[in-house]
């Protein structure tokens, strides 16, 4: 059985972290800093919003795989999938400000949070046969 969304979102996640990196290594090669953050405020926050995309996006598309390996999954579920992804993107660049919170950072936090509950919901009422 091919998950078709789940695909989708798991070859997005990785461009995003592959983008995500990316950034991570401009400042690391201007300011030439080999590892950790070097004090570098920049830096801190770009390793930071990588580190939240990675602690927050392998859960979730696991969810997605098996919410779509039920069969039962509706067909928004995509919708879902593409606005988590876009609450990281957004999160990330919220996360460019000095003080951290540009709008992006909350937009993309709430996002997150919020799919990821419905998701939880989606999955259990699938598990206890309500959907």
């Amino acid at each position: 059985m091919i998950l078709q969304t789940t695909l989708c979102l798991a070859a997005a996640a990785v461009l995003i972290n592959f983008w995500l990196a990316i950034r991570c290594g401009q400042v690391r090669t201007r300011a030439k800093i080999g590892m950790g953050d070097g004090g570098n405020d920049q830096l801190y926050r770009r390793m930071r919003a990588h580190a939240n995309f990675i602690e927050q996006t392998p859960l979730t598309l696991l969810l997605y795989g098996w919410v779509e390996a039920s069969t039962k999954a509706p067909g928004w579920l995509v919708y879902l999938g593409a606005a988590f992804l876009l609450g990281r993107v957004a999160h990330a660049f919220g996360m460019e400000s000095d003080d951290g919170f540009r709008p992006g950072r909350p937009i993309g936090m709430v996002t997150g949070m919020v799919l990821q509950l419905a998701l939880v919901v989606l999955a259990v009422m699938i598990a206890l046969g309500k959907l």
